[in-house]
Formats: structure tokens, C-alpha cells, sequence
């Protein structure tokens, strides 16, 4: 049983997307392996939301940016005596054949599931709170109806464009994770401040402190400072407060 609880922050445009995509596809994967009606809805729903931030975003351009940068860093220290050059190797390999996928990827990814008439009808109808209902869309109701097998079938089709997208986005988070050591630090009366280096390429921070204090973390700043407050969730509707206690955490500062 996991006894802590972690809270990160992102602190540049681009992982904060790509931790967004990542809850979402998290969501979908969740949602679509379960048969009831209200799952496939929540599937189609987590669904809508990963292709309104690829429309906003050129993802494709980020992440190949991302994955050659990652790459670059890996071959700079191929020389280094202390690496697992097998493990070195594997790691290189992994983002070169996601690269090469997503290069080979041709357009805007996701836009053939518009080809659908029927999500295309979902997509536009979403826009209205609760505008799915069955009068609403009879076709999408029949769809609802259909046996598993059918809905899975079409679930995964719509979802397929963005496999490659997704793994490169799990490989980059997963390496920016484990790439730093947390420290031990202490919160001052619920509160903690400090300076980040900026000639080093900081991507995020993650504070993790034990399920049994009764406080989150609440997490703000930019490329130079960051502060760390330790709030106090109320029980009677009024706004949390901040911990009038030290409380220990451990802080990552994850660079990359």
C-alpha cells in the first residue's frame, strides 16, 4: 500500500501538456475496458478532450523536439565509465524507433477519426451540457446499445492514431521522472521557497510528503523561484488554510 502522496509541477508549456495527455489517455484506457454505458461515455468524453488539445497543439513538432533532445543528452554521456552501456543502448534505441514512427506519421494526427459520421455527430453535440441524451442523438443511443465487441472494436479504432503519440509522450515523462534524486527538505510553518538554476533545463518539480499529514501541497512558480505552500483543507466550506506546522516532505527537481 502506497503510504505517500506526490504532487508535481510542470514548469514549461510543454510537459504540463503532455501530463495532460497523459491523464486523459490514462482516463480513456481506464473507462474503455469497462461495458456499461456510462463507461463507454466517459471513454468518448476523455476522448474529445485529447483531440481539442491536439488541435490547439503542434504536438507532432513538440515531441519529436523533445525525443531528439532526450537523445542528444543520452549520447553525450555514452562515454561516461559509470553508465550501463547495454541499458544506454536500449534506451537510445527506444527513442530513435518512436521518432522514426512519429516522422513517418503523415498530416495532422487524429484528424481521420472526423471521418466518422457518428463522432463527428458526438464531437459537435458535446458542446452542449448533456446534449448526447438519447433524443438527442438516436444513433449514438443504438451505438450505445450495441453489443461490447462492436463498440470495443470501433473505441479502438478511433483511439489508434494516437498510440505512437502516447508512447513517445511515456517514455519522455517516465526518463524526466527518475533522471534526479528527491532531497529531504522541511516547510516552515507550512511554507518553503527557493531558487532554481536557470542554466540548468528543469522540467519539473515533485513534492512528495506522507498520506497521514493532513495537507496538500500547493505549488507555484517559474524557471527562477518556487514556492511550496502546505495547505489545510477545511471541513465547513470555508477556503484551506496554510499549515501553522514544519512540515517534512521530499523535493525532486527533475531536469533532463
Amino acid at each position: 500500500m502506497n503510504t505517500t502522496i506526490t504532487y508535481e509541477f510542470p514548469l514549461n508549456e510543454r510537459i504540463r501538456v503532455f501530463i495532460r495527455l497523459e491523464q486523459l489517455f490514462q482516463q480513456f484506457n481506464h473507462f474503455l475496458t469497462g461495458e456499461t454505458v456510462a463507461d463507454k461515455r466517459a471513454a468518448l468524453s476523455a476522448l474529445l478532450d485529447i483531440m481539442t488539445i491536439f488541435r490547439r497543439n503542434d504536438l507532432k513538432s513538440e515531441i519529436l523536439k523533445e525525443l531528439d533532445r532526450h537523445a542528444n543528452v543520452l549520447n553525450k554521456i555514452a562515454n561516461n565509465q559509470s553508465v550501463d552501456t547495454q541499458k544506454l543502448e536500449e534506451l537510445l534505441s527506444q527513442l530513435n524507433q518512436t521518432s522514426k514512427k512519429l516522422y513517418a506519421t503523415n498530416g495532422k494526427i487524429g484528424t481521420h477519426v472526423m471521418e466518422s459520421d457518428l463522432f463527428q455527430s458526438i464531437a459537435q453535440r458535446s458542446s452542449i451540457p448533456g446534449g448526447t441524451c438519447s433524443f438527442d442523438l438516436p444513433e449514438f443511443h443504438y451505438w450505445l446499445e450495441q453489443d461490447e465487441a462492436i463498440r470495443l472494436r470501433d473505441m479502438e479504432h478511433w483511439i489508434s492514431p494516437f498510440a505512437d503519440i502516447r508512447i513517445a509522450i511515456d517514455l519522455i515523462l517516465n526518463f524526466i521522472r527518475n533522471c534526479s534524486s528527491p532531497t529531504q527538505e522541511l516547510a516552515e510553518a507550512g511554507f518553503f521557497q527557493f531558487l532554481l538554476d536557470t542554466n540548468q533545463p528543469h522540467q519539473l518539480l515533485k513534492v512528495t510528503l506522507d498520506k497521514s499529514i493532513r495537507c496538500f501541497a500547493e505549488i507555484s512558480g517559474g524557471k527562477h523561484r518556487c514556492t511550496i505552500r502546505f495547505m489545510m483543507p477545511s471541513s465547513d466550506n470555508k477556503r484551506p488554510s496554510q499549515s501553522p506546522d514544519d512540515i517534512p516532505f521530499s523535493l525532486t527537481c527533475c531536469l533532463f
